[in-house]
């Protein structure tokens, strides 16, 4: 199943998706119409809260109130959100190593641009690649992000004032289920309700000096609209093998990069299994998967203009599209 969340009549609804229909079953009014519980369908938290019988029960309303006509909603019109608003946390991992080579270089380039400017910048993107360091195949590297600024598929994300070199990134990100510690990597896959798009925004200008104080990134990742999902989950066994997806990037119709998934140093289980030794990891967080190599700007010295268009397609997903526009 395709599960997003959209807005309709004052308030947040949880729907699945038929994309080759066009539209959207409302699954809370579907239940009431039942005559079952609606409590699952409440939001996408509750959805993920009631783990299998939830998902069980929402193909039993769609099969059964499928033909009712007014329990679906026109795709196109609907107001989409993120597929999860507000995310009980948010993970970042590094899982891709032509994108931690590249970056390294490109995060160089962009820092020398501060003193020496385009000229320096093209200087150091023409200076060969370094190996990726050992550590990013001994464990599996990530940060914690800002589940607090997440927006949706259509959003207008504003550029913030403090940064002139304004970037995405492409990412596949997993949502969680069932809340546990210590989680093997033979059960991870248990506890990964589905799959969505992460567009990683960042304003690098502010990132690769934040850098140089070795703790991480903040302002250079953090600003309101940074955290795009969408545009829906599409649950396990519509994706089947994670690294066996296709990608691409279009920014205002024209494809800068196109790319697949199937070099990520550590699995999403492996990831799950790593971030929850000794720490509970909660239903309803997302782990991205780190930008996949050559999907960034930062990769490949193009950044983004106000107005642009930004369009990351990810084979048996979907795709998420947003506008970056500069304020004042």
């Amino acid at each position: 199943m395709k599960l997003t969340t959209y807005r309709a009549g004052g308030g947040d609804r949880v729907g699945v998706v038929d994309v080759e229909g066009g539209r959207l079953f409302d699954l809370a009014a579907a239940a009431a119409r039942a005559g079952v519980d609606a409590a699952p369908f409440q939001s996408m938290p509750a959805l993920i809260d009631a783990d299998d019988a939830g998902l069980d029960r929402a193909r039993l309303l769609v099969a059964a109130r499928g033909v009712d006509a007014d329990l679906w909603v026109d795709l196109a019109g609907a107001e989409l959100l993120a597929p999860l608003p507000e995310p009980r946390q948010m993970r970042d991992a590094m899982s891709f190593a032509l994108h931690i080579r590249q970056a390294g270089r490109g995060g160089k380039a962009v820092y020398a641009m501060r003193s020496g400017g385009l000229e320096a910048f093209n200087a150091v993107m023409q200076e060969p690649l370094e190996d990726l360091p050992a550590v990013y195949r001994e464990l599996p590297i990530y940060y914690i992000t800002n589940r607090l600024t997440v927006v949706g598929p259509g959003a207008t994300v504003h550029w913030p004032r403090y940064s002139q070199v304004m970037d995405y990134e492409l990412e596949v990100a997993i949502v969680t289920r069932r809340t546990r510690a210590n989680i093997p990597k033979s059960e991870a896959g248990a506890h990964i309700f589905g799959y969505t798009i992460f567009n990683d925004f960042s304003a690098r200008d502010r990132q690769t000096v934040e850098m140089q104080g070795r703790l991480g990134p903040a302002k250079g990742k953090s600003f309101d609209g940074s955290n795009v999902l969408g545009p829906w989950i599409v649950t396990p066994d519509e994706i089947g093998d994670p690294q066996t997806l296709e990608v691409e990037v279009r920014v205002n119709g024209e494809t800068r990069a196109k790319g697949e998934t199937k070099d990520m140093l550590f699995s999403f289980e492996e990831l799950l299994a790593y971030a929850s030794e000794d720490e509970t990891i909660h239903a309803g967080e997302v782990f991205g998967s780190g930008t996949v190599g050559n999907c960034c700007g930062l990769e490949i010295g193009r950044f983004l203009e106000s107005g642009d268009t930004i369009e990351l397609s990810v084979d048996r997903i979907g795709v998420l599209r947003n506008t970056v526009l500069r304020q004042g």
